[in-house]
Parts: structure tokens; C-alpha cells; sequence
């Protein structure tokens, strides 16, 4: 006989393990969600159908985990869990609000193969004035109307910022 057994005998309790009286609740399990891919459609679109159903089941998941803080925080009248059910509540409200952004993404996504035409308003050329003006010299013909003046000859560092005739 060990010491519990005798420890239960004096204190009348029986060693016989009782069926849990207790009741359970059974909840159903939704299982993660499954990656289907439609082939006809594109990879963003694919993408997006999966985000949109992960982020619709993290913010049913997190509804039911609000719930029962909520319960033990009601039971409990204990701070921290009231503390816990605000933080999961502001982290179920910025999911939502990622599925939100997730519409604006795809709709940017889908716009810019669109955009094929810009207008450049503004061009910055990084180069020395002669090198400019050997470019326009080559796509205008010859700007200054003289055929002997060439820039060809003349060497220029880029220590030198005087371009005149040397």
C-alpha cells in the first residue's frame, strides 16, 4: 500500500477513478484553408481569392477567441483579462482592416498594365554641357550651322568646368 492509498483510506476517500462529471463542449473545427488555384485565372488573382479566405478565417477565429475572453474576463473581474480581450480585439480590427487594403492592392495591380503611355514633364541630363551638346549635334545634324566646329578634339576632365576652345 503507498502513501496516497493510505492517506485516502484515513481521509475516506475512494481510489476509483469516477467518469468526469463535467460536460463538454464540442466546437467545430473548420479546417485551414485549402489552397486551390483556378489555372485559367492569373496568379494574382489566385493570390488574392487565398489571402482574402485566410484573412476572412483569422478574423472569425479571432471573434471566437474575443468571445471567450470576454467570458473569463466577466467571470474573473480580473484586469489582465480585460487588458488581454482589448489587445485581441484591436487585432481582430487591424485584420479587417488589412482585408480592406488587400481590395486597393488588387485593384493598383490590375490597373498598371495600363499604364503603358507617360509623359515626362521634367528630364535631368547628368553629363557636362559638350557631352549634350555632342548628343543634340548627332540627333539634330549640326546645331551651330558651322561643318568644321567639332567637339571630337577637345579633351575635358571632369575637374574642368570651362568648356571654350583650349
Amino acid at each position: 500500500m503507498s502513501i496516497d492509498d493510505k492517506i485516502n483510506e484515513a481521509l475516506g476517500i475512494s481510489t476509483e477513478q469516477k467518469p468526469a462529471s463535467k460536460s463538454v463542449i464540442k466546437k467545430e473545427y473548420t479546417p485551414p484553408v485549402p489552397r486551390i488555384e483556378d489555372k485559367e485565372k492569373e496568379d494574382v488573382d489566385n493570390d488574392y481569392k487565398y489571402s482574402r479566405e485566410n484573412y476572412y478565417n483569422l478574423i472569425e477565429r479571432g471573434q471566437d477567441a474575443i468571445q471567450g475572453i470576454l467570458d473569463i474576463a466577466n467571470e474573473s473581474q480580473h484586469p489582465r483579462a480585460y487588458e488581454v480581450a482589448g489587445n485581441l480585439i484591436k487585432q481582430v480590427a487591424d485584420t479587417v482592416d488589412k482585408l480592406q487594403d488587400l481590395q486597393g492592392k488588387l485593384k493598383n495591380l490590375k490597373e498598371v498594365p495600363n499604364k503603358t503611355t507617360a509623359n515626362i514633364k521634367q528630364a535631368l541630363f547628368v553629363g557636362s554641357s559638350a557631352e549634350l551638346h555632342k548628343i543634340l549635334k548627332n540627333k539634330n545634324g549640326n546645331v551651330t550651322g558651322k561643318e568644321d566646329e567639332s567637339f571630337e578634339g577637345k579633351n575635358i576632365t571632369p575637374e574642368e568646368t570651362d568648356i571654350s576652345d583650349k
